[in-house]
């Protein structure tokens, strides 16, 4: 057992502070276990090859496997307030590294999609390590702490579309997938040893009762129901960027445009911008007003998604709509969440449990939904999709305005 930490009170007591060393070993974890759903998008075209199928039937893996992962957050990340965060990190890590080997040496499509589906379903240990890490460093660090995290997660997803697309292009989309289940399977050993575990109480628990935690989310957000518009809102914003993002995969490597997976691949390194961007835009919004601010953003990114279609015959032209998306698109998320992160801490969770699975749900719908539509209609066809999620984000992102508590006062 640990001693208790000088200075900490409360809640901190006994509890082993993270240094900085191990605060960026667990943005590393971050990073790996975020990156798995990301591997997908710039080689979809060669996973669709090498099995014989059509852009609708691969577009399956991306959309079962975040419907998948917006179950698991549903049904298994309520746990986190009952079982202890290193427990169930290591055990939801060595189910994606079960999945993703199953991806690796997938005989056919459907064994291939079943392991994408497992993988999502057991992507909930890149949200227990934020809640771990904020319970184990000192107030004055935990934007300091938020940051990193986040920025490992952000790192986790442009080497994995940037990679991945080397990768598949030159040894074969299967080592995307050896190389991804070697790096889970040292996460899987890390995180045991990195993390401390649950400290026992001397209050007796409470009997354990699951199906009441995970029911709990109802009457919460009934209590709460903004969270259900800005949970849509941000479902049709991650909906749009999954819809570009593979629409991309098989629009640049298909005859027409002939380009290769790793051209795909070199496109996301755009999103190295939002490390640079968004905690200014993050700033701004601060200041706008989260609906406010949410409103503009959304209006700025209807026009960049308008474009895609008109620039689809240039890959250079293609550029600019999808830097200003690339821009926007994490402001549509994170004006989201300050819409109730301000609320009593009791309900944050499950609010957070909410807001999240929408985003998956809408998420998965728009990944099968841009490759239905690109195998009959072609680029233009994803391009007319994005364009009216993006204006239906527009509308609610408008009717959002009405629980401005700024606007009610002046009203």
């Amino acid at each position: 057992m640990t001693s208790p930490v000088p200075g900490s009170t409360g809640g901190d007591a006994g509890r082993k502070l993270l240094t900085q060393r191990e605060l960026f070993l667990l943005a590393f974890a971050g990073a790996v276990v975020t990156a798995n759903a990301y591997y997908i998008h710039p080689i979809i075209a060669l996973v669709a090859k090498d099995f014989g199928v059509s852009p609708s039937e691969i577009g399956l893996v991306p959309a079962l496997n975040q419907i998948a992962l917006a179950a698991g957050i549903f049904f298994l990340l309520p746990l986190g307030d009952r079982f202890g965060n290193r427990e169930l990190a290591t055990l939801f890590a060595t189910g994606q590294l079960a999945g993703l080997c199953v991806m690796a040496f997938a005989s056919s499509f459907w064994v291939f999609v079943a392991g994408s589906t497992f993988l999502g379903f057991s992507t909930i240990t890149p949200y227990l390590l934020p809640a771990y890490a904020s319970k184990r460093v000192e107030p004055q660090r935990l934007g300091q702490a938020t940051a990193t995290l986040t920025t490992g997660v952000i790192a986790g997803i442009l080497v994995a579309r940037v990679g991945a697309g080397w990768v598949g292009e030159h040894l074969g989309w299967r080592w995307v997938y050896f190389g991804a289940a070697s790096v889970m399977f040292l996460i899987t050993l890390l995180l045991p040893r990195l993390m401390e575990g649950r400290e026992k109480s001397d209050e007796p628990s409470p009997p354990f009762n699951y199906f009441s935690l995970v029911l709990s989310v109802f009457p919460i957000v009934r209590q709460y129901p903004e969270v259900l518009l800005s949970g849509t809102i941000q479902g049709l914003g991650f909906g749009i960027f999954l819809a570009v993002w593979l629409g991309l995969g098989l629009h640049l490597t298909s005859p027409e445009m002939g380009y290769g997976a790793d051209t795909v691949g070199y496109l996301a390194a755009i999103s190295l911008l939002n490390l640079f961007t968004t905690p200014t835009l993050g700033a701004w919004a601060d200041r706008t007003g989260p609906r406010r601010a949410r409103v503009i953003i959304s209006l700025v990114q209807f026009v960049a998604v308008c474009l895609l279609g008109l620039f689809g015959h240039s890959l250079w032209l293609l550029l600019i709509p999808i830097i200003v998306m690339n821009l926007v698109g994490p402001l549509i998320d994170i004006t989201g969440r300050m819409t109730f992160l301000t609320l009593p801490p009791a309900v944050r969770t499950r609010l957070m449990t909410a807001y999240i699975v929408l985003m998956f749900i809408g998420g998965g719908s728009a990944s099968w939904a841009a490759t239905y539509v690109y195998e009959h209609e072609g680029w233009h066809g994803t391009a007319l999709l994005t364009a009216s999620l993006s204006a239906l984000l527009v509308t609610l992102s408008f009717i959002g305005l009405r629980f401005d508590p700024a606007r009610r006062k002046t009203g």
